[in-house]
């Protein structure tokens, strides 16, 4: 289990180190567009997948990889006992703009997501940030458990019952109202900035009603922003279609001031001036495994790139654990 991966160049947070703390594909739903492919474990039931102290050294060692860290000896931390944790870590420099838990399945299904978002508060002034797919936040020890951190990016990609189960084809016991129920009574209390994405599928939710009933939504829940998404890496399913630009513009307009359409990060983000340390097949494997990504995405994020690159992209080929996928004429990588 690798439970971090990149950093990667995202076109909503720019260069992001993601945090993956559930077992693959383990998700409340399966949907059509998901770059990580079908969901084989569809569960609500929330878990202690993995040791808490595996998953910070992880990320603390992934941090130290990406650049070096200074320490301040002002802001210590009472609750941990390694010389290591004594103080915050500062990044005034750091490439890494978000601590971003994601991953391929719904991260708030693991139930010390909240104590993990604390210790990451505690130990660097890196923002935490946590996309969801908010089908558990009618729960409010899950509201709970995400307030400390810094940015919420939950989706909703439909507004109605028959929509949200056609196109996230979610587990039986999730009904659209409670999330919505759910959404506004976290905003209601929570102090950080939240971007609401929803992802837009060609021919599943892109009828005016269906748009109607979500700008009425999110009117209610009142985000910071609204963040249109259509598929742009490689789909669970083939018939998950993506809509063009010209579309997302005129939607863009339907739901007003605030609403962005995300465009591609390499120019929001500084490509590193030296690789990752260590194994780099090691480094793209797991980049790889936390959502389709292309040649340039390696270069963005790890550094890795000319002959160093191309060697270890045949080698894992080669050995079977990645695979090259073409989608509407570029090469994404994916696990084989």
């Amino acid at each position: 289990m690798s439970f971090v991966y990149g950093p990667v160049p995202s076109r909503r947070l720019g260069l992001s180190l993601g945090i993956n703390i559930i077992p693959a594909k383990t998700c409340s739903l399966d949907c059509v567009y998901c770059q990580c492919g079908l969901t084989t474990h569809k569960t609500v039931t929330r878990e202690s997948y993995f040791p808490v102290a595996d998953i910070l050294s992880a990320v603390r060692s992934a941090v130290r990889n990406s650049q070096p860290a200074t320490r301040n000896p002002q802001l210590t931390s009472r609750h941990s006992p390694s010389s290591a944790r004594q103080s915050k870590i500062q990044n005034p420099k750091s490439r890494i703009a978000f601590l971003t838990f994601s991953g391929d399945g719904e991260p708030t299904l693991n139930k010390d997501i909240g104590r993990l978002i604390r210790r990451l508060k505690r130990e660097y002034t890196i923002p935490v940030a946590v996309i969801t797919n908010a089908t558990l936040i009618s729960d409010p020890q899950v509201r709970r458990d995400i307030m400390p951190a810094d940015l919420i990016v939950p989706s909703l990609d439909a507004a109605d019952q028959r929509t949200f189960a056609r196109i996230d084809r979610c587990h039986s016991s999730i009904k659209v109202e409670a999330i919505l129920e759910g959404l506004k009574l976290f905003r209601r209390s929570y102090r950080g900035k939240m971007w609401l994405e929803i992802m837009l599928v060609k021919g599943l939710n892109d009828s005016v009603e269906q748009l109607v009933a979500l700008r009425k939504a999110v009117h209610q829940i009142q985000p910071d922003r609204v963040q249109l998404n259509t598929v742009v890496r490689p789909p669970a399913e083939k018939f998950a279609k993506p809509l063009s630009h010209d579309d997302l513009v005129q939607i863009q307009c339907l739901f007003g001031p605030n609403t962005d359409i995300p465009t591609a990060a390499k120019s929001k983000v500084q490509s590193p001036k030296s690789k990752v340390a260590g194994d780099p097949d090691a480094a793209i494997a797991a980049t790889v495994s936390g959502r389709p990504v292309t040649r340039e995405d390696i270069e963005d994020s790890l550094g890795i790139r000319g002959a160093t690159l191309s060697a270890s992209l045949r080698r894992l080929k080669r050995s079977k654990r990645i695979k090259p996928v073409d989608y509407w004429g570029k090469i994404f990588y994916e696990p084989a």
